[in-house]
Formats: C-alpha cells, sequence, structure tokens
C-alpha cells in the first residue's frame, strides 16, 4: 500500500539550500517530483526574491549545471535547477528508493518534505540510505495513503486533521477567529508545516472535486 511520510530537514542540508544565506528572507517551493535514474531537475517557486538575485547565488556553486527562470507569476517565480549528480544530497537518496516528493517547502528555518513511496518497505529502504548517506531528516509523520470518498481523490491523515481543525476554529471564516499560529500550537507542528499541509490538502480537494480528469 502506498505510504506517505513527512520529515523535516535543516536549511543547509539540501542544495538549494544554500540561497538563504545570501538571501534569507525567500521562500522557495519546489514543484511535484518524479524519482529519475540519471538526472535530477527540480523545478521550484520563488517567493520573496527577485529572480536575478536567485541566479546570482549560484553562479558559483559547484553543484549546478543551469538554472533558469521559466515563468512569474506576479510576485512568485518558476525556476529550474539542474544539479550535478555527486551534489543532489537528498535527491539522488529519494531516486535511488523510487520514492516521489509530493512537495518541499524551505525557509532559512528548515525544509518540510512529503514524499510517497508504493510501500511501506520503500519508505523503511529510504530512510535507510538517508542514514547511510549521513543525511540529517527527522520524520514527523508515517502513514498509509488512504481514499477519503471513492477514488477520486486523496487526503493524508495529517492534511486531514489540519483542514478540519483549521475549520473548526475559525480560520476560514472572515474575519478569521483563529491564526496560523493558533491551529499550528494546538496541532503541536510550525506555522510553516501546517501551512504546507493546508495548501496540498487544497490541491488535492480540489483536484478531486473540481478538476474534470
Amino acid at each position: 500500500m502506498a505510504t506517505v511520510m513527512e520529515f523535516t530537514m535543516p536549511a543547509d542540508e539540501f542544495p538549494l539550500g544554500t540561497i538563504f544565506e545570501n538571501v534569507p528572507e525567500v521562500t522557495l517551493e519546489m514543484e511535484r517530483l518524479l524519482p529519475q535514474e540519471t538526472l535530477i531537475i527540480p523545478y521550484f517557486w520563488v517567493r520573496g526574491a527577485d529572480p536575478d538575485d536567485i541566479e546570482a547565488c549560484f553562479e558559483a556553486h559547484p553543484g549546478v549545471n543551469s538554472i533558469d527562470l521559466i515563468d512569474s507569476v506576479e510576485d512568485e517565480y518558476l525556476m529550474r535547477a539542474e544539479w550535478d549528480q555527486e551534489y543532489a544530497g537528498i535527491l539522488n537518496a529519494l531516486a535511488e528508493d523510487n520514492i516521489a516528493v509530493l512537495s518541499a517547502v524551505g525557509t532559512k528555518d528548515g525544509w518540510d518534505f512529503e514524499v510517497r513511496g508504493e510501500s511501506h518497505e520503500e519508505i523503511s529502504e529510504f530512510r535507510t540510505t538517508a542514514q547511510e548517506d549521513g543525511i540529517s531528516i527527522e520524520i514527523t509523520a508515517v502513514h498509509a495513503l488512504l481514499p477519503i470518498q471513492g477514488d477520486d481523490y486523496e487526503l493524508t491523515d495529517t492534511q486531514r486533521e489540519a483542514l478540519v481543525l483549521a475549520y473548526e476554529r475559525g480560520y476560514f471564516d472572515s474575519p478569521r477567529e483563529a491564526s496560523l499560529e493558533d491551529v499550528a500550537e494546538e496541532l503541536g507542528i510550525t506555522q510553516q508545516s501546517l501551512s504546507s499541509r493546508l495548501r496540498r490538502g487544497h490541491r488535492r480537494l480540489i483536484g478531486g472535486t473540481l478538476i474534470t480528469p
């Protein structure tokens, strides 16, 4: 059965994390990434910084083959980075064990990852690979991916918990009766983690209810 794992890691443990040394206010969000055997090209969104500053930060990075601006939407920029395999780190470990990245959000405070394996065994193998490669990750949740209504869309337990609690506390009301900080504190997670769970949950709900395949 497909299994989802959520984990965090220090900002500088991931190649893209070097950006926070020069542009600490930026937020990076990776696009959904499927494992590839020979080449890893992460697409990511940049918020809180100019794309020229991002490109300049990586000009001298020995692990960067190329970094390009692909698109922009208001003050958010879609970029693509092609990394040398030796510097891909966590991405190599994910590809080696056939693990898909559902989402990854990074700030100067660290990275929040949500990944999926086709089985619990694949997730366990990835954890072992990361440990053997000296990659520092802190696992925050592991659970099976189950449909909550038929086969059209899926939510993880943590996404459903976050969405329901935010709804019950009035986070979605106008005006809001609870802040992101309030809901995150009640769940015992960071605001960044909560924001990621809400965003991923919204995407899956919309994809399963409003979008026709």
